[in-house]
Order: C-alpha cells, then sequence, then structure tokens
C-alpha cells in the first residue's frame, strides 16, 4: 500500500493550477514516528516544510484508506522475522493512568485526588513487548485483572506458546487465587516475595515496568485515543 496514494504535484480543482505543492507521504510519515519516539505533539516536531496540520489531515486521510491496519501488520511479520518474541518468560503488572478522553471504565482514582483514571494491567513478553492488555476503573486491584489479561494474551499468542513458560509477578499478586489461576494456562508463578529486595527479584519483571514507563510516555498516542 502506498501511503498517501497517488495524488498530483498541484490540487487539481485550483482555478489557478498552482496551489501549495502538497507535502510527501514519507515527509509526513517520518514527523509521525518522530512523535511516537519523542512524545510530543506534532506542534513541536512540525517544520517549515510539514506543519502540524498537515499531519493531522494525512493521518486522516491515512486513516481511511486503512493504512494503519496494514502497517501494523507489516510491522508484526518483520519483528518475527528479524527478532521474534520471547514467550517463555511472561511478566505482568497493572498501571493507574489518567483518563482525559473519559470512556465508560473511568472510575475515580484514588492516588489522582479521585479524578478520572483507568487501570491498565499488561501482559508483557521477555523483551517487554505488550502481548495481553486489559483495562478497568482505576479504582480496581490488580488481583482480579490478572485472569483477563492473561485470557487477552493467550488468545492473541494461540499456538505459539512453549511448553514452559514462567509468569513473573510482584507482591501485589501473593495470594492463593494467583496460585490456583496461572497452572491453569500452564504459566509455573514466580511472584516476589516481602522482605527481599527489589532489585534482587526485579531482573525478569523489569520488562513490564518499562514498558508502561513507555506507553505513559507517549503522548502523541493519548492525544489519537
Amino acid at each position: 500500500m502506498v501511503i498517501g496514494g497517488e495524488r498530483r504535484e498541484f490540487h487539481p480543482v485550483h482555478p489557478l493550477g498552482c496551489h501549495r505543492r502538497r507535502v510527501p507521504g514519507r515527509v509526513v510519515f517520518e514527523h509521525v514516528v518522530a512523535a511516537l519516539v519523542y512524545g510530543s505533539g506534532y506542534e513541536r516536531i512540525a517544520t517549515p516544510g510539514c506543519s502540524d496540520r498537515t499531519i493531522w489531515r494525512r493521518l486522516a486521510e491515512w486513516a481511511a484508506m486503512g493504512a494503519a491496519q496494514a502497517l501494523h501488520a507489516a510491522a508484526l511479520r518483520a519483528y518475527d522475522q528479524i527478532i521474534g518474541l520471547e514467550l517463555g518468560e511472561v511478566a505482568v503488572d497493572g498501571c493507574m493512568t489518567k483518563a482525559p478522553c473519559g470512556g465508560p471504565l473511568r472510575r475515580a482514582s484514588p492516588v489522582d485526588r479521585r479524578k478520572d483514571g483507568l487501570k491498565r494491567p499488561v501482559a508483557t513478553e521477555g523483551y517487554g513487548i505488550p502481548v495481553g492488555i486489559a483495562c478497568a476503573g482505576a479504582n480496581r486491584h490488580d488481583l482480579p485483572l490478572l485472569a483477563p489479561t492473561l485470557a487477552a494474551a493467550i488468545s492473541q499468542l494461540s499456538g505459539t506458546l512453549p511448553g514452559q513458560r514462567i509468569c513473573h509477578l510482584d507482591t501485589g499478586y501473593h495470594s492463593w487465587p494467583t496460585r490456583h489461576l496461572l497452572p491453569q494456562p500452564r504459566l509455573t508463578p514466580q511472584i516476589a516475595a516481602l522482605g527481599i529486595p527489589a532489585t534482587i527479584q526485579a531482573s525478569r519483571r523489569w520488562p513490564v515496568e518499562r514498558t508502561h514507563s513507555w506507553i505513559n510516555g507517549y503522548g502523541a498516542i493519548k492525544r489519537l485515543k
């Protein structure tokens, strides 16, 4: 799929035939990538050759064409061929975030002056790539959300999971229901224990913490929701 499609250099219906030149699709796409990498708004990465309004308009065109779905599928195929997923080491953790756009799942956040917020539990593979995600109100505990998070991950990875795999969790998941749930999808629980320094236990759990930090830092993605 050619991003932006085939368009004439000048707008064909302009009365003088000399409207401003159309910004090339590759230039706009490079600006979008820069916004995602640096987590900034389009007005901050705009240049004289590509304004923030041009980026917004071109994104609307690409969305109508279905370019995002094609790009997502191509990126997944390339990642599988070059790197691949480390599914033998799974980590799950939850994070409370803001809900600036509202939504049916928003609830008063207990850590942000009761503003609207969400609880976002994420399951990641060994390198920190998200493989399962669930959403709930900010006032929910992580423990009841473990089952839907793992269910989302297993549904996405059906047929590709190795026989032996470990699920790394923090002390918030230290309970009998957790140890009863994990053996069902053939996951061996490795839960952090109280009284042991976190730096010793977080060797395989830190990728999910880093993933939460990256997702929270992507301001441009948050604006697009």
